[in-house]
């Protein structure tokens, strides 16, 4: 069974930075992809980054040239780092997998399993 449990988030100032780290375990393939999702309150859970085992990155345009998602091949742990943040980016971020590969759309419902969320909030 595939647990994944975040970490990293916290308050930080606009144009700050901040690295989320997904510790995964219990996923048997060598073939996977990984992602990053966040929900705002009153918001819909949205995509924000996505990385499969070859290591093709997919990114939500709000994001782009400020996050970069990355993974540790041997420990399966995915990381996000948040740069150039904004009072926007405020959400609750969560870590997914998708139990088939490669990566598909970068939207909730391509991916099966989550982690329990970790709080981002960013104040101007």
């Amino acid at each position: 069974q595939v647990q994944l449990v975040e970490s990293g988030g916290g308050s930080a100032q606009a144009g700050g930075s901040l690295r989320l780290t997904c510790a995964a375990s219990g996923y048997g393939y060598s073939n996977y992809c990984m992602g990053w999702f966040r929900q705002a309150p009153g918001k819909e859970r949205e995509g924000v980054a996505q990385i499969d085992s070859d290591g093709i990155r997919g990114y939500a345009a709000s994001v782009k040239g400020r996050f970069t998602i990355s993974v540790d091949n041997a420990k399966k742990n995915l990381f996000l780092q948040m740069n150039s943040l904004k009072v926007e980016d405020t959400a609750m971020y969560y870590c997914a997998v998708r139990r088939t590969w490669p990566c598909y759309t970068l939207t909730p419902t391509s991916f099966q399993d989550w982690g329990q969320g970790t709080q981002v909030t960013v104040s101007s």
